[in-house]
Order: C-alpha cells, then sequence, then structure tokens
C-alpha cells in the first residue's frame, strides 16, 4: 500500500522527567496516521504488530525509554 504523498504521518510526543537536576525522557509515544483503502487495514494492522521490532531507532532506544505506537487509520474514498 503506497504511504508517501502525506498519506503516512508519524507524530511522536514524549514525556521528560527531572533526575539529578537534568532533564531525561522516560517515555515516547508514536501516533502514526495513515490513509488509506479501507481493504488495506488488515494488513496495516498486522504490520504495526510488528514493525517496531525492525525499526533500528526502537531496537536502539528501548532499552533506556519506553515507546508506545497507536495506529490511527484514515480510510480513503
Amino acid at each position: 500500500m503506497p504511504a508517501s504523498e502525506g498519506r503516512l504521518i508519524g507524530e511522536a510526543e514524549g514525556e521528560i522527567e527531572t533526575e539529578d537536576g537534568v532533564l531525561v525522557i522516560r517515555r515516547i509515544h508514536v501516533r502514526l496516521r495513515l490513509k488509506a483503502a479501507p481493504d488495506h487495514r488488515e494488513s496495516a494492522e498486522r504490520v504495526h504488530g510488528f514493525f517496531a521490532d525492525r525499526c533500528p531507532v526502537y531496537r536502539t532506544l528501548k532499552a533506556a525509554i519506553a515507546i508506545s505506537t497507536e495506529l490511527v487509520f484514515e480510510p480513503t474514498g
């Protein structure tokens, strides 16, 4: 399914705490907005279930920062 031209947009939000007077990122939530045909929903949800384990950024940070993701599927006509 195509994800270019604004069809897939990621929005990240971080939660920061103070540790010994230093700001530290503790949690990151990523909201993925996908605009696709309704018949692509099942594939998109399946891929969302495992993509993080194939992401180099997630694999690098997961030991230090709690990372969660959410898929918002926006059906197109």
